[in-house]
């Protein structure tokens, strides 16, 4: 079988290589090679692993959860929620960009690039890693959710004190895979405006982020972009 060798931090290279080998990695490989040739993925293949490229595994301080990379021309560049600059903000991201505004006073930016964040500590990780173009959901169940499952429990057994945000019922399904004891999960709705007036909206999330990390004797994050 063909080693795989994903442009990825050395750090996450050497925690996740029993992942690379897995014959479910594999398989995958092959089915986003055959989905390139009749298809557009999200995002570029260089992209993929930005997330993880942005937050080595000893920065991580917080974890958010989403669940696909967004599917539209340009948008797609390896972090949840975060679209380049130039491209307009989509609208979970601008509820985001509210509550960070309605708790902390942060003014509502202009753009939606979350690197900021990610390079403090932030990582920013779908559970499904492409996505084929303006087909949301089509790369789930192809073998990334059972990649990125590992990286929440290799953050979990590696970590302590990381600050676990889950927005909706597909990312809460997740909480099972972190130990509660050492780690802190933050649960809401999620940030779409088909839910976010069901408990994202007030949630208080960004500022009781940063006092657990202040109180656990690690930096807050500054959520400005």
């Amino acid at each position: 079988m063909e080693k795989i060798n994903p442009s990825i931090h050395p750090a996450w290279k050497a925690l996740l290589s029993e992942q690379f080998d897995a014959p479910y990695f594999s398989e995958l490989k092959s089915f986003l090679i055959a989905e390139k040739k009749n298809n557009v993925v999200y995002p570029a293949g260089n992209l993929i692993f930005n997330a993880f490229n942005n937050t080595p595994i000893d920065d991580v301080k917080v974890v958010i959860l989403g669940q696909d990379p967004y599917h539209g021309p340009g948008q797609a560049h390896g972090l949840c929620f975060s679209v380049p600059e130039g491209v307009k903000p989509p609208p979970s991201l601008v509820n985001i960009f509210k509550e960070i505004n309605a708790e902390l006073g942060i003014p509502i930016p202009k753009h939606g690039n979350l690197e900021s964040w990610a390079k403090q500590g932030v990582l920013l990780i779908n559970a499904t890693l492409t996505v084929r173009a303006n087909t949301a959901g089509s790369h789930q169940g192809k073998g990334w959710e059972n990649f990125t499952d590992a990286v929440i429990r290799t953050v979990s057994d590696n970590k302590e004190g990381v600050v676990f945000l889950l927005w909706g019922k597909y990312a809460q399904a997740k909480a099972s895979l972190i130990d509660s004891k050492k780690h802190h999960i933050l649960m809401a709705a999620h940030p779409s405006p088909l839910s976010a007036y069901a408990g994202f909206n007030g949630c208080g999330h960004f500022a009781k982020t940063n006092e657990y990390l202040l109180q656990t004797g690690k930096t807050a994050i500054d959520w400005r972009v």
